[in-house]
């Protein structure tokens, strides 16, 4: 696989297919735009798993080269603006020329067309037009910004990558390749189906807050411990929330959580009784129970959890505590390999391995570059 690379899901979807296994080689362009928060090297995670080669694609053979790589490839992923990819010379017809079996995998956050898909834009823009930013939040509140997750993250790169494996598959019975167009407006869209449905049945309202899922409901919230801490609570199921009573010995005091008249008396009830002990206390009274409670960790504190360290859900690579690959195969585990690369760090031997002659020249024109 071959990676133009960028920033944000495209290279988290190069990551991704690193971890499971794709032999990926990633091409940095001289003067990239930074990172917007700078990052060590070791640190920025995104680019692990993959060497870096610097090329030039302004550089006659600068872009001869990148066409070579492509030739050998299976997939190509790139993350620019419509157009800036054919204005290069490496857009869809360019490349599937040279390799009519190449899956051509774009990631955008508007698409390649539409009347926003020149305009720049981030995570928060794009799942604000959806309608998932608007959803989240408490009631009487502002939307929350749920970091960049459901964009980014999961409306993009993850969705950049099913498309990709789709594509790959189709290819092998039909001969031939295909363009990807990874949106996140799209993707956002898509996860969103079982809020929208709930929407069109008139089970959900659009007030934030309000509803089963978003904090409306009492038994589907976090809550402040006596500490500082929070625990998750979500005990929908009738014979879950009865364990949760029991459990608390609010069984004949808790209001009827059928009734949403009720909720405000139930919320103040649990709020109060969750305050009376630390998030540990609870966590050790409650978690592994069937009353659906776990405490809110954060990213420093979940590598050390019990569960998340017998599985190895984050393990410490070359100096660095990082998620491990998932998912989780019986016949051909995910591991990681190299650390991340700096740009260009690679070129000799990444452009080597892939079967690139006289590198050492195209390093000499400039047309390469290695640090």
């Amino acid at each position: 696989m071959v990676e133009l690379a960028g920033i944000g899901p495209a290279p988290f979807a190069a990551m991704l297919l690193a971890d499971l296994g794709a032999d990926v080689i990633r091409v940095d362009r001289p003067g990239e735009p930074a990172l917007p928060v700078p990052l060590p090297p070791e640190a920025d995670l995104l680019r692990r798993g993959r060497p870096s080669v610097g090329l030039d694609l302004k550089h006659p053979e600068g872009l001869a080269t990148a066409l070579a790589l492509v030739e050998r490839a299976d997939v190509l992923l790139e993350g620019y603006r419509p157009g800036v990819a054919e204005r290069l010379g490496l857009g869809p017809d360019d490349c599937l020329a040279r390799n009519p079996r190449l899956v051509y995998g774009r990631m955008t956050g508007w698409g390649q067309d539409g009347p926003l898909a020149q305009a720049a834009g981030h995570d928060i823009g794009y799942v604000a037009l959806t309608g998932a930013l608007h959803a989240i939040g408490r009631a009487g509140g502002p939307p929350q910004v749920p970091v960049n997750l459901v964009g980014d993250f999961g409306g993009g790169a993850l969705y950049l990558v099913v498309g990709v494996l789709a594509a790959l598959l189709e290819s092998r019975t039909s001969g031939c390749g295909q363009v990807v167009d990874a949106a996140i407006v799209d993707g956002t869209a898509h996860l969103s189906s079982l809020v929208v449905g709930l929407v069109s049945a008139g089970l959900w309202s659009d007030r934030r807050g309000t509803n089963l899922l978003d904090t409306g409901a009492p038994f589907y919230d976090v809550y402040e411990t006596s500490d500082g801490g929070w625990l998750a609570v979500g005990p929908l199921e009738p014979a879950f929330y009865a364990e949760l009573l029991r459990l608390l010995d609010l069984t004949d005091s808790a209001p009827d959580r059928l009734d949403p008249g009720e909720w405000p008396a139930l919320r103040a009830l649990l709020a109060d009784t969750f305050r009376t002990r630390t998030r540990d206390e609870w966590a050790a009274l409650l978690e592994g129970t069937d009353a659906c409670v776990a405490p809110v960790l954060s990213y420093a504190e979940a590598p050390a959890h019990p569960h998340l360290a017998a599985r190895g859900t984050y393990v410490e690579h070359h100096g660095v505590v990082q998620p491990a690959p998932a998912p989780r195969f019986s016949r051909t585990p995910a591991a990681l390999g190299t650390p991340p690369s700096t740009p260009a760090a690679d070129t000799r031997s990444a452009l080597g391995a892939w079967g690139i002659d006289d590198v050492d020249a195209l390093i000499a024109t400039g047309a390469a570059i290695q640090p």
